[in-house]
């Protein structure tokens, strides 16, 4: 009865903030080498339950997911992306796991349509939950527009910054259960067909991304070159930052050089927290890795 009540307590969006507040405690003292109980400490749980709660979350255990966050890690799969990448250019999604199941379309908008920000388009949204918190996800009758992780944020104001002059309404899709799925890591029933504003430029660059296979990294630079413009890395990385649809297209995937992290429009915790999930579910031999405990 106990056990249950606690399932209760801990709903969805609890086990997101207390998963993103032991990742931010993990970042900022990685260098003490934290133990089990000083992370469930910064979380307010007790070891045992954040024990639980973390492996019902991330499907292994704390310690192993760990791994997949150290710097070590994000340097290995940086140094064996190049490869991999390439192959997944060569062979189209058919070859990045999940992404061979997704067969996401990315339908650039006309330039018409681009420019008056929406005028007589009609976009739904609905507010939908994740492994990685709260998001909205935005459709029109073409696919989804935006998918943006909220905190605080309020979600119609988030998407009348996007479309200036469209016409929204709040009405959940059947596109945004299915965009829920996926997040969740089921195999979705279909296409998730993409309706994207952006430019020429943003656009190629989004498309790179859709190709990083899951459970690896790649980097800003290695982006670039695929691009065949290996001197607008910054160029990149600001495409990076205003990729309108979150995980979908997976900029999370992109760390810099070095094998630090780096930023994150949704949140740098967050985008731990999905670096290491995705690790954790496409690679489950981690001996010999290090750990932090």
């Amino acid at each position: 009865m106990f056990l249950k009540v606690i399932r209760f307590y801990f709903t969805l969006m609890d086990t997101y903030e207390i998963i993103a507040r032991a990742l931010g405690y993990i970042r900022d003292h990685a260098n003490r080498q934290p133990s089990l109980d000083d992370i469930a400490a910064s979380a307010n749980i007790s070891p045992y339950h954040f024990q639980r709660l973390f492996t019902e979350w991330a499907g292994i255990s704390p310690k192993k997911f760990l791994q997949y966050l150290t710097l070590n890690y994000a340097k290995r799969c940086l140094k064996e992306n190049r490869s991999l990448f390439d192959t997944a250019h060569q062979t189209g999604l058919s070859g990045t796991g999940r992404l061979h199941d997704l067969f996401i379309n990315l339908e650039g908008m006309t330039p018409g349509e681009y420019k008056n920000g929406g005028e007589n388009l009609t976009i739904y949204f609905s507010v939908q939950s994740s492994p990685y918190g709260e998001f909205v996800v935005a459709s029109t009758d073409r696919g989804v527009c935006n998918l943006f992780f909220i905190d605080d944020e309020n979600p119609a104001t988030l998407l009348e910054k996007e479309w200036s002059s469209a016409r929204l309404i709040e009405e959940e899709q059947p596109i945004h259960r299915q965009v829920s799925a996926f997040l969740f890591q089921e195999k979705p029933n279909g296409p998730i067909a993409l309706r994207l504003k952006g430019t020429s430029f943003q656009l190629k660059v989004w498309q790179a991304l859709l190709q990083i296979p899951e459970g690896t990294l790649t980097s800003y630079g290695v982006i670039a070159d695929h691009l065949d413009t290996p001197s607008a890395q910054r160029a990149v990385g600001t495409a990076i930052g205003r990729n309108p649809v979150g995980y979908l297209i997976p900029c999370h995937r992109v760390i810099k050089s070095m094998g630090e992290t780096g930023g994150y429009r949704w949140n740098p915790v967050r985008k731990q927290a999905m670096i290491g999930r995705e690790a954790a579910q496409t690679d489950q031999d981690l001996e010999g890795q290090q750990t932090l405990f």
